[in-house]
């Protein structure tokens, strides 16, 4: 089962969460149980996903996913950092965007089987990039919704906190990009265009037309 051989840091943020959720408990701090086994639930669940669809997640990938959720779910809504730290939807939105656009190079890749020469090396990185944007502008617009259909305030200061989160979308969604672009012109030793070599190279079938060295 992939939940087994993770990152110290995954068992380390599952570990912190199971223990605050056991002693919320104890504690009849209900909000905090369902904040807590909440996350947990999210962290957990890509990772069945992608046992169900035999997606072999990279171990920088998937720790980078449950570290996410961590913070805008839990450090964001449990102990209120969005509102403590005005950085912290800067971060937040930054790095959804950047592994967005990483989605993005990724998906783009498999629609090639994986073959770099296919489509140009800039193409697929503005495919990536508008892939990331586009997921940015969908949650903005469910930001709106929300609002308006139950009154909630998740656009905070409205028009401004749309288009600073969407500025901070594109910025994300364009070192994800460049990752990407990085990757096909053979720079993946290290850093983002590392993480999609290794994404590729564990799953195999996916990428067939990939080199062998990839």
């Amino acid at each position: 089962m992939v939940v087994y051989g993770q990152s110290y840091v995954v068992y380390a943020v599952w570990l912190f969460l199971l223990g605050t959720a056991s002693f919320a408990l104890y504690e009849q701090n209900w909000e905090m149980v369902f904040i807590a086994t909440g996350t947990l639930f999210a962290s957990i669940v890509p990772a069945f996903l992608a046992d169900r669809l035999h997606i072999r997640v990279p171990v920088s990938f998937y720790a980078g996913i449950v570290l996410f959720l961590f913070g805008t779910l839990f450090l964001g809504e449990a102990f209120d950092f969005y509102e403590r730290f005005a950085w912290w939807d800067i971060v937040m939105h930054g790095a959804s965007a950047m592994g967005f656009g990483l989605m993005g190079v990724i998906f783009a890749l498999t629609l090639f089987e994986g073959d770099k020469y296919a489509a140009p090396a800039w193409a697929i990185s503005v495919i990536a990039f508008t892939f990331a944007l586009a997921i940015g502008t969908l949650w903005e617009v469910f930001e709106f919704a929300m609002d308006q259909a139950f009154g909630l305030n998740m656009q905070k200061s409205g028009l401004n906190d749309t288009m600073s989160d969407l500025i901070i979308d594109a910025i994300g969604a364009f070192f994800g990009a460049m990752a990407g672009f990085g990757y096909l012109k053979g720079r993946e030793r290290w850093g983002l265009p590392g993480m999609i070599a290794e994404f590729v190279r564990r799953n195999r079938a996916m990428f067939r037309k990939s080199g062998p060295s990839d």
